[in-house]
């Protein structure tokens, strides 16, 4: 089943939108690095994933939290394929790869990935967006500005809603005049990825004008520093459910159709909460 798919089902049949969960191949992912770096654990950590309600799960290989050093193809491959692999054979639902590398990507969708989501939006490689086009999948673009390594050194804008959803939009035509199809497109703000918590708020404030753009839109907020910003309590990753809950929810209302989180069970509940309160107030 395809992203936009799905997405029209469980909207039909649950009236919220998808819940993609994070499986993290990674020792040193800012919130899980280190947990499933294995195969056998990353695949036990998504059976559960898939147990708790998620309708997507994201397998990377390479962490991108802010300062991250680059890993090898070769090492990417070797951490997500066996896991994607496996996890085919046993889920039918969407399974999308996290990855900058077009190599990457086509190794994942040959194991059985069906969406590419770029946390460069098909700009790290010039190969990257007619790679996209011949796999012929959905793909995420997401707003970044640098490289993980550099991201976090001083980030700023003139108007930060403005500016991403400019680059998005360039980003977006670059991959369409590759031969990528406007309806397999998605953009993602880039919550924490070059950008102050400022400029994080301003952003999900602001959603809805990214969504008015034409493309379904993915929010990821999930455990981010930004909530330690906000309560200084939540130093640990561990310690920000309920901002969490709050930002995704607050970004749902705003027109996300997809949000990217570690604590899908809570994330679910949340949703079911919400859309029975909806269904409360259209039915007067």
């Amino acid at each position: 089943m395809s992203l936009n798919g799905l997405l029209k089902h469980c909207l039909q049949t649950r009236r919220h939108p998808l819940v993609m969960g994070i499986v993290n191949v990674t020792p040193d992912s800012f919130s899980d690095g280190g947990q499933y770096d294995g195969p056998e654990a990353a695949l036990s950590h998504a059976r559960q994933l898939i147990s708790d309600g998620a309708d997507v799960l994201d397998i990377g290989g390479e962490s991108t939290r802010p300062g991250a050093d680059a890993v090898s193809v070769e090492q990417e491959i070797a951490r997500v394929v066996p896991v994607i692999s496996a996890l085919r054979k046993e889920w039918d639902s969407v399974i999308s790869i996290d990855t900058m590398k077009p190599e990457v990507a086509r190794a994942a969708v040959a194991a059985g990935a069906t969406v590419w989501n770029d946390v460069t939006a098909l700009g790290f490689s010039a190969d990257s967006p007619a790679v996209a086009a011949e796999l012929g999948i959905e793909i995420i673009l997401m707003h970044m500005l640098g490289d993980p390594k550099t991201m976090q050194a001083a980030p700023s804008y003139e108007d930060v809603t403005a500016e991403v959803m400019a680059h998005l939009t360039a980003c977006a035509e670059i991959a369409i005049e590759a031969g990528v199809s406007p309806d397999s497109i998605w953009l993602d703000p880039g919550i924490g990825f070059a950008k102050t918590t400022a400029h994080n708020l301003q952003l999900t404030a602001d959603l809805g004008q990214i969504c008015d753009l034409g493309y379904p839109v993915l929010y990821a907020a999930s455990r981010k520093r930004m909530i330690a910003e906000i309560d200084p309590a939540a130093a640990s990753a561990n310690d920000r459910l309920g901002g969490s809950l709050a930002l995704h929810l607050e970004a749902v209302n705003r027109g996300a159709m997809m949000v990217r989180v570690h604590d899908v069970r809570e994330t679910v509940q949340a949703l079911k909460v919400r859309a029975a309160i909806r269904s409360c107030e259209e039915a007067r």
